[in-house]
């Protein structure tokens, strides 16, 4: 597994077209015009995902894929298309949903995420080709995201601390439900979201111990994920994001299925134990 501390960011290693993808200096007009575009060329929406056909309302058709100990925390396991969910914590979480998606065949846009870990992605089997960054969105990015649900199956938008006011996200969330798109938002608050992950670090394998004096390759990193959402009580996993074969894999350790798995110690390696 890479160093996080040496990953290279996602503006480094996506293919920069002329503007760089940097909107802050174009006008709304401008934004729209060059994102529908970038939106257009892009080859078929989810060409391997399983596609939502009319009246089939159930199943895989329904849901975009995501890690398979992540599936065990969410009723339908997987992200329903259409829905917003809120991602905080640990980004390996993010890279994750991506990674599932894209090698899924899916699309995913990302957009103000510019130190995003490319590299652990790509290990995690993401699909650089069905990405498309926007780190710099410029003065509204829950527009552009607006627009790009247009064209994508999975949008991630990196909020910033913003809050964004409940009718403006009422707007946005009815464009995902018609465009059939999921929509991850992070960094700030977005009320009425249908489900909320949190994921919280735990440990590290392959790095100290006596004998390395602190130094080492990271091989794992055990991770505390939470579930909760509007239809399901709260959920939570404790699993391994592992190294493994020259790629990373998610190993599960325990799930949990009761209101105390939001609990800060209910995932600790003691509770577990017992």
């Amino acid at each position: 597994m890479t160093d996080p501390a040496r990953l290279p960011t996602a503006q480094a290693l996506q293919p920069s077209p002329p503007s760089g993808l940097n909107l802050s200096g174009l006008t709304r007009q401008q934004r729209l015009e060059y994102l529908r575009r970038r939106i257009a060329a892009v080859p078929g929406r989810g060409e391997a995902v399983v596609r939502r056909e009319p009246g089939d309302e159930t199943g895989a058709a329904r849901v975009l894929p995501v890690p398979d100990p992540l599936a065990a925390l969410l009723p339908s396991g997987g992200l329903v298309r259409g829905s917003v969910v809120s991602v905080s914590g640990a980004t390996s979480l993010l890279l994750g949903l991506l990674a599932t998606v894209t090698a899924a065949g899916g699309h995913a846009a990302v957009i103000g995420h510019p130190r995003l870990g490319v590299l652990a992605a790509t290990e995690m089997g993401a699909q650089l080709r069905r990405l498309a960054f926007v780190p710099d969105p410029g003065s509204d990015p829950v527009e552009v995201a607006a627009v790009l649900l247009d064209g994508m199956d999975l949008v991630v938008l990196g909020l910033d601390g913003i809050s964004v006011p409940p009718s403006r996200a009422r707007a946005v969330v009815a464009r995902a439900r018609s465009k059939q798109s999921t929509l991850v938002v992070t960094g700030g608050h977005w009320g009425g979201a249908e489900v909320r992950l949190d994921a919280q670090v735990r440990g590290y394998d392959g790095v100290g111990g006596d004998a390395a004096g602190g130094r080492g390759r990271l091989c794992s990193v055990r991770l505390a994920v939470r579930a909760q959402g509007r239809s399901f009580q709260p959920r939570a996993a404790c699993l391994d994001v592992r190294s493994t074969h020259g790629g990373v894999e998610w190993v599960p350790e325990v799930v949990t299925l009761t209101p105390d798995a939001l609990t800060p110690d209910a995932l600790t390696p003691d509770a577990v134990a017992r």
